[in-house]
């Protein structure tokens, strides 16, 4: 039987072999050898007596009893990361790999600055910074965490709720030649680009005093992307309700007009969330705060 140094291992061992997507890449990781590796996973498979991955040429499939082996032996493996840390009487900086999850735009333009100062102020920290808009799978992808715009939170995660991110109307300025727009009402024959995600067909607006309004449009083209609607509207095809700091330099510069200026669309939630269990580990502890840290910044200060 083994020692529990040595299921300890095992545990790590496997971990790593999902995390990293193969036997041969988790070997490199670790230091040793691909045999190794393997060894080490048949002896744990040999202690659960049923296997724990489905291994082909091309990928790895955790079983039934895998993912629910991978859960626990994360669990365990930060429980014992916690407990080592603390019987130091320096705590160590947070160091190893993160797998994070964020939006597409949100994780490019926003989230990059906050990311590099992390990084830097914690030199042992490695993140793989995955750029997705669809909901997170934390075991297929070997997520630790993702941050996710919009939308509500699915499964067994724990959902930390880091910001709000408002929303505002903006047009070209040569869209709008000739045409005054006081309400809501006056948008309705605008030309319209529709972001798929939150809308199509209907806009949902609330003025800075409370009062709601809905508003049908036609939108000449959807997409997912803010990206491209956002640049869409700079070109003039139409108008758009648009997460606020994705427009803030356009609106400073010219580029797009800042639409009925009382009214916005519902605030997006940001939330960053992770699996439950196992309980953080100190890096992804260290990688929560300091994305709060970051999001004290209002996402929509006045221009």
């Amino acid at each position: 039987m083994a020692q529990p140094s040595d299921r300890l291992l095992l545990m790590q061992t496997f971990i790593r072999i999902v995390e990293a997507g193969s036997l041969s890449a988790a070997a490199r990781q670790l230091g040793t050898t691909q045999p190794t590796v393997s060894r080490r996973l048949q002896a744990l498979e040999q202690q659960f007596g049923q296997p724990l991955i489905q291994r082909s040429t091309h990928a790895l499939r955790l079983t039934d009893i895998g993912e629910r082996a991978l859960a626990r032996a994360k669990a365990l493996a930060a429980e014992w990361e916690e407990f080592e840390h603390s019987l130091r009487a320096e705590p160590a900086r947070p160091e190893g790999l993160l797998r994070v999850q964020v939006p597409h735009a949100f994780g490019q333009e926003h989230l990059i600055a906050p990311l590099v100062r992390a990084l830097k102020d914690a030199p042992g920290l490695r993140v793989d910074w995955l750029l997705n808009d669809a909901l997170p799978n934390f075991i297929e992808q070997g997520l630790d965490c993702a941050i996710r715009v919009g939308g509500q939170a699915e499964g067994a995660v724990v959902a930390i709720p880091l910001a709000r991110v408002p929303r505002v109307l903006v047009a070209s300025p040569e869209l709008l030649a000739g045409r005054t727009l006081a309400e809501p009402d006056d948008l309705a024959d605008l030309p319209w680009i529709a972001i798929s995600t939150f809308y199509r067909h209907e806009l949902h607006l609330a003025r800075d005093d409370g009062v709601r309004q809905r508003l049908a449009i036609r939108p000449v083209l959807a997409t997912d992307s803010l990206y491209a609607t956002r640049e869409a509207a700079r070109l003039g095809l139409g108008a758009a309700l648009v997460s606020g700091w994705s427009v803030r330099q356009d609106i400073a510069e010219g580029r797009l007009v800042h639409l009925l200026p009382r009214w916005r669309g519902p605030d997006l939630p940001v939330h960053l969330l992770y699996p439950n269990p196992p309980a953080p580990t100190a890096r992804l502890r260290y990688f929560i705060e300091a994305m709060r840290r970051s999001m004290c910044e209002p996402l929509w200060p006045d221009i």
